[in-house]
């Protein structure tokens, strides 16, 4: 029922906001030029705000056409090396014959489309031949495809690790660096060929018991029935996963602008102002944020249910309880990948010290293989995109993959 009130209400105002996209274009292109009418603007920039509040579910581009290698630039496609309902091995394939160090990036799967990561896997392409989990609307994944809960997550993550081959090295950004910390453990308890040389946990929750924030209280204020009960529906049968239990994209964006709304409030009433002053710049990349953020992906229930449960609310990697198909999870045995984390000074959703904790519990790397980095001033999503992630913190990241190739 809540996804099929959530898809009749879109319904319901498709036809004010086609309306409204339609008299902003129009006095848009009547009201061009410095000598422009001043309500002609305004009626504009007005039809314009509430033609773009609203929700998408359809994967953006990664918009990474070409990139500058040794100095030369270089075209760039996407190239499917892998593929499985709940998601594809993507690389972004240079045409060029300079060898670099391969790079998994794994994407959070938590309610938006894995292109939120575009700077970060942008700003690598320059040094490294970079990978990314594209992980699939679960919306459009038919019943038949069976379940995805975290030990499948984990069984993918290995299988694009196989794929890529032998010595490259992972960068997991946010919600799955525990699950990608688990990977690793479990490769290197079996003594696995494709064991990355390097693994860089950013902004991600390995123990939420530290310095807890507002997303990890939410998460133990109820117990996983709750969660079960009030936040997992089906897709409706207009759709290719028709009748899949999933936690709907909508609802963890809803839960994220609740955090701030008087933020993303004054974004909008901003962008207002920008397209009446005819302030093209700032309205464009005031478009270009929410276009992203705004375009929301599906979660699989048994993903969501079991990261709230296993991650945020029984904690258990720190405390030694987490499993793979049964068998106790070991991140001790980990002695042939470099570990680096990165967090953020200012991080609201994911506080510092809660990623530094995965250098307890790798016990057996050197300590001269391990690093630890807080980028001063930054939130949550400094720590992987804009001018920091770019000057400061990459050029960290770069190195220690360097130093382990």
């Amino acid at each position: 029922m809540l996804y099929d009130a959530y898809q009749a209400q879109t319904d319901f105002l498709a036809p004010l906001r086609a309306w409204a996209g339609l008299t902003s274009a129009v006095f848009r292109d009547t009201c061009a030029g410095p000598g422009a009418n001043y309500v002609l603007k305004t009626i504009s920039a007005a039809a314009e705000v509430v033609s773009r509040a609203q929700l998408t579910h359809a994967r953006p581009s990664y918009e990474i056409e070409s990139v500058f290698v040794e100095g030369r630039e270089v075209p760039v496609l996407d190239v499917v090396e892998d593929s499985t309902p709940f998601g594809d091995l993507l690389h972004f394939k240079k045409e060029t014959n300079v060898e670099q160090p391969r790079v998994l990036i794994v994407a959070p799967m938590a309610g938006h489309f894995p292109t939120l990561l575009r700077h970060t896997a942008k700003t690598m392409l320059a040094d490294h031949d970079v990978f990314i989990t594209d992980w699939a609307n679960a919306r459009d994944v038919p019943l038949s495809a069976g379940r995805f809960g975290l030990d499948q997550y984990i069984a993918h993550t290995i299988r694009f690790f196989e794929k890529i081959g032998p010595g490259a090295h992972v960068v997991a950004v946010c919600q799955p660096c525990a699950a990608l910390l688990a990977t690793v453990a479990v490769m290197a308890q079996g003594n696995h060929p494709c064991q990355p040389r390097s693994m860089t946990l950013m902004a991600g929750p390995v123990d939420t018991r530290i310095n807890p924030t507002a997303v990890n209280e939410l998460a133990t204020e109820h117990p996983i029935g709750w969660f079960e009960k009030n936040l997992i529906t089906t897709v409706p049968g207009r759709y290719a996963g028709a009748n899949r239990r999933v936690y709907p994209g909508f609802m963890q964006l809803t839960a994220f602008m609740s955090m701030n709304m008087a933020r993303h409030v004054r974004a909008h009433v901003d962008l207002f102002d920008h397209i009446r002053k005819g302030e093209d710049e700032k309205a464009e990349a005031n478009r270009k944020f929410y276009d992203e953020y705004f375009a929301v992906s599906d979660l699989p229930a048994e993903f969501y249910l079991e990261t709230v449960q296993r991650v945020f609310q029984e904690f258990h990697l720190p405390r030694g309880l987490f499993e793979y198909q049964g068998q106790k999870v070991e991140p001790a045995a980990i002695r042939k990948t470099a570990l680096l984390t990165v967090e953020g000074e200012r991080d609201d959703i994911c506080s510092v010290g809660q990623t530094l904790a995965a250098h307890d519990l790798c016990t057996s790397i050197k300590p001269m293989r391990k690093k630890h980095y807080v980028q001063p001033g930054v939130g949550h999503y400094g720590v992987f995109s804009g001018t920091r992630w770019h000057n400061q913190i990459y050029p960290i990241v770069r190195n220690v993959i360097l130093a382990n190739s």
